[in-house]
């Protein structure tokens, strides 16, 4: 059977942000996870769902998939579901920690993945355009060199918690309209860990992590623009119990230019040009953000004229090509003339038609038009 389109599987568009996919892939998780759903395709319907959010969740995967399909990305070795850590996910179903003897329960000391980290990071809008690399830091935590992650100082160890067993969590019997109800919540002695420090290490003072900041090395694609989160895979807080690290997010925001400004991939600039070269025409030089270009102003040339250079705009941050640069030309009119000016335009008067034109569309109705409003 043929893949389904991976943007159709989460239910979002193509142009759907980070923060919209993320939330997609967490409504459908919900509702299509084996240990909740009653769906008999439940399992199958969500392991496509993951794949689904582990190709279009990665900037580099999306970037091929939007190119070429799902031939553009490899999914042999995607993460099985039963991998995936959605104790938030779920617990959020059922409004309490874990589900109250429900198979599939996961312990509270079973791996579990790190926390995300995010930071902001400024570029120019050049650096946005043609990409960069920039070093950024990144403070978590890291393992304890003192005592190798367990907490206890060295030359001891953990004991197993007395009051859960190892287990990291316990079951708590609440009266209710409905009966009695199991509720299971992290063990108050050893705080979910399974195990107690008796002697806790002096270098971390029992957390088995310490505070650190580390410099990275990020590579910014093209045509990044603001908001656009890039994801650094693993890079997060450490795991538990030996579970997998969190992510990084590097969230991007762009300076304001001098006179350039972006609409999707395209540059906008405003020219003002005066009188005489809207009336006779000219070829005039105006700047690009690959340098200046010859820009041949046609005579009679009107207000608002928009003219487009092809291919001098932002690369497209997924799939190849590049937009345009769109220049609208507006008349700068004198407000002060010399007396040999003011007599050549009052005899220039006497050979124009007087007579006024009403116009069927407003200069902003127009500019609608060419941007597609």
């Amino acid at each position: 059977m043929a893949k389904r389109d991976y943007y159709e599987v989460l239910g979002v568009s193509r142009g759907a942000r980070d923060d919209e996919l993320k939330a997609a892939f967490r409504r459908m998780a919900r509702q299509y996870h084996p240990d909740v759903s009653k769906d008999p395709d439940a399992e199958e319907k969500f392991k496509e769902i993951n794949e689904a959010y582990a190709i279009l969740s990665d900037t580099e995967k999306r970037a091929a998939y939007d190119r070429f399909g799902h031939a553009g990305v490899n999914t042999q070795g995607m993460p099985d579901f039963t991998n995936i850590d959605l104790s938030d996910i779920l617990e959020g179903i059922f409004g309490f920690g874990g589900f109250g003897g429900m198979g599939g329960r996961r312990s509270r000391n079973a791996p579990r993945r790190g926390a995300d980290l995010s930071s902001r990071i400024k570029l120019t809008f050049e650096e946005a355009a043609f990409g960069v690399e920039k070093e950024v830091n990144i403070t978590r935590d890291e393992t304890c060199q003192e005592c190798n992650g367990s907490g206890a100082k060295p030359g001891t160890t953990p004991n197993t918690c007395p009051q859960c067993n190892g287990q990291g969590e316990v079951r708590q019997m609440h009266q209710t309209l409905l009966g009695s109800m199991v509720q299971v919540v992290t063990c108050p002695r050893c705080s979910g860990r399974g195990e107690v420090i008796e002697t806790p290490c002096p270098s971390c003072d029992g957390r088995g992590l310490k505070r650190k900041t580390i410099s990275k090395l990020v590579s910014i694609p093209p045509g990044v623009s603001k908001g656009v989160q890039i994801r650094l895979a693993g890079e997060g807080q450490p795991g538990n119990n030996g579970g997998p690290r969190g992510n990084f997010y590097l969230e991007i925001d762009v300076e304001k230019h001098t006179y350039f400004r972006r609409q999707g991939d395209d540059i906008l600039l405003d020219l003002d040009i005066n009188i005489a070269q809207a009336v006779l025409g000219d070829e005039i030089h105006i700047p690009t953000l690959n340098g200046d270009v010859d820009l041949r102003i046609p005579p009679g040339t009107q207000p608002g004229k928009i003219f487009r250079l092809r291919g001098k705009g932002i690369p497209h941050l997924r799939g190849s090509g590049t937009g345009d640069q769109l220049v609208t030309v507006s008349v700068e009119i004198p407000t002060r003339l010399t007396t040999e000016q003011r007599e050549m335009f009052e005899e220039l008067a006497e050979t124009m038609d007087p007579n006024i034109n009403i116009q069927n569309q407003s200069f902003f109705d127009k500019l609608k038009e060419v941007f597609g409003g």
